[in-house]
């Protein structure tokens, strides 16, 4: 259970429009790309859960959030809080934690963390930053780090080939993107007591879960 305040700050309740906006997503989709999906049987519509994806380009946000069975709480850069309508969809629709890039965000953490025990579904890229070929970049550890001290299971996602949406309709080509769910996963019980400095092994963990559902030539640090 949690304490009142942490359960009105985070209350399971669906943004203003949230299902419209899905419900236009996906028909968009139909028409505008050739989309492969595998393993929406594996969101979770409680948490305390988070989404483990891998980070390519902007458009890994609108693919989650289209087929999402619940809002997820988000981080974004602490940039698009002061950047005019773009900090509104995140505030809004994005249930946005902005963080401070070039440090570890204590602050950010913890109110992920509360999150995260008030039973939300939190998205957390590990990476931390957008590869933008699709290769993966070694993993962070603030993902692990919320796991451990939650409990919370671990829902790792792919996604490749949408790095080429913007390029491949240019062309008035129809971009072929690939969105993969695996199956929900928590962290061995002895991640509970390990040092924020100790996260690594937990970290490829996960990333280790992402890769195995990428193509070999996209897996990267994790090939």
């Amino acid at each position: 259970m949690t304490d009142s305040t942490t359960s009105e700050s985070y209350p399971i309740v669906k943004p203003l429009g949230w299902d419209f906006v899905q419900r236009v997503l996906r028909f968009l989709f139909k028409f505008l790309i050739h989309l492969d999906v595998q393993g929406l049987e594996h969101l979770p519509e409680t948490g305390p859960a988070i989404l483990a994806p891998n980070h390519v380009v902007w458009f890994d946000v609108i693919l989650i959030s289209a087929f999402s069975k619940t809002p997820p709480v988000t981080f974004a850069a602490d940039k698009w809080d002061k950047t005019p309508l773009i900090n509104i969809l995140f505030r809004h629709f994005g249930q946005a934690i902005f963080v401070h890039r070039g440090a570890p965000d204590r602050q950010a953490l913890t109110t992920a963390l509360r999150a995260l025990k008030a039973g939300r579904v939190l998205g957390v890229a590990p990476e931390g930053t957008r590869s933008h070929d699709g290769i993966l970049r070694q993993g962070h550890d603030g993902a692990a780090w919320l796991a451990s001290r939650s409990d919370a299971q671990i829902i790792p996602i792919a996604m490749w080939g949408h790095e080429n949406i913007i390029s491949d309709w240019l062309h008035l080509r129809r971009p072929r993107v690939h969105f993969r769910v695996g199956e929900p996963f928590r962290l061995p019980p002895e991640a509970r007591k390990a040092r924020s400095r100790d996260m690594g092994p937990y970290t490829d963990i996960i990333m280790r879960r992402i890769a195995e559902m990428l193509p070999p030539e996209r897996r990267g640090y994790y090939a």
